[in-house]
């Protein structure tokens, strides 16, 4: 019997929602859909600003938080016909980047970055960073959006860091009646997991309600419900709202993840 079978899985993404809820359902477990993500914005106005900035100014780092900044950046570039000084600007001035998408957008453009964030955490790209000689007064490009952008951007001036911040795009509040949905579904324990494959739906979720809905959602999580995350950033997030027992897979990816649950749960029929 699969590890899976019959269970009642939550998933929380936007993304790629249709091909987890098909692997959920190939392992034998009864999805349902609450995306609590937010739609994502493109600021045109902002990024074309961004790019100019970029360009016109002298920065010592430039980090990039996200491929879909780094996407979004290259979109705006090409839009305004600069995109070759756009290449040529990250290719010039000293990189430091997290998260795999991000790294993978810079490889189809033949470019290494300098510093890579070893567990994927901004974390410990700002601990690299911090052990930087002659920090006080180098300039930052920071590249984030609206999520924590306000926190990196003031964890890196406390380093003596010069912080430029570039935000291309954001993400609108989900819709409310999907957030108290899938609370619901979490604290009646009508679900046996939830599906996280960002820290901003673990932000939505945590965010959005009184202190004492927020207690009754960790309880149900710590109790019955187990919290799912797609990797190490995901899954630290939902630490940080005190859920004690997170499920990560070895490796960041969707697939791996369901294939990994149903395991999980075949294991502890087994114990």
């Amino acid at each position: 019997m699969k590890g899976l079978n019959n269970k009642q899985v939550g998933i929380a993404a936007t993304r790629k929602v249709e091909e987890i809820a098909t692997l959920v359902k190939k392992n034998g477990g009864i999805p349902s859909v609450f995306s609590i993500q937010g739609e994502q914005v493109f600021d045109d106005q902002t990024g074309e600003a961004n790019i100019s900035t970029l360009l016109s100014g002298s920065f010592d780092f430039i980090i990039l938080t996200t491929g879909i900044g780094a996407a979004s950046l290259e979109r705006v570039a090409r839009k305004l016909h600069c995109f070759s000084d756009f290449i040529q600007k990250l290719g010039q001035t000293t990189l430091a980047i997290r998260g795999s998408k991000t790294r993978h957008w810079l490889k189809e453009h033949a470019i290494s970055p300098t510093f890579v964030s070893k567990d994927g955490t901004m974390e410990d790209l700002i601990q690299t960073l911090a052990n930087q000689p002659n920090r006080q007064g180098q300039r930052v490009y920071l590249q984030a959006y609206n999520q924590d952008d306000l926190q990196l951007q003031a964890a890196l001036e406390h380093l003596g860091y010069a912080v430029y911040l570039a935000k291309p795009y954001y993400y609108k509040q989900p819709d409310a009646e999907v957030l108290r949905e899938l609370r619901d579904e979490i604290i009646h324990q009508s679900l046996d997991a939830v599906i996280f494959t960002s820290k901003t739906q673990v932000q939505n979720l945590f965010h959005s309600f009184s202190h004492e809905h927020r207690k009754q959602v960790i309880a149900a999580f710590n109790k019955h419900v187990l919290a799912a995350a797609v990797g190490k950033v995901t899954a630290q997030e939902l630490r940080k709202n005190q859920i004690q027992d997170v499920f990560y897979p070895t490796k960041p990816k969707m697939g791996r993840m369901v294939v990994e649950m149903n395991h999980y749960y075949e294991q502890q029929v087994v114990q």
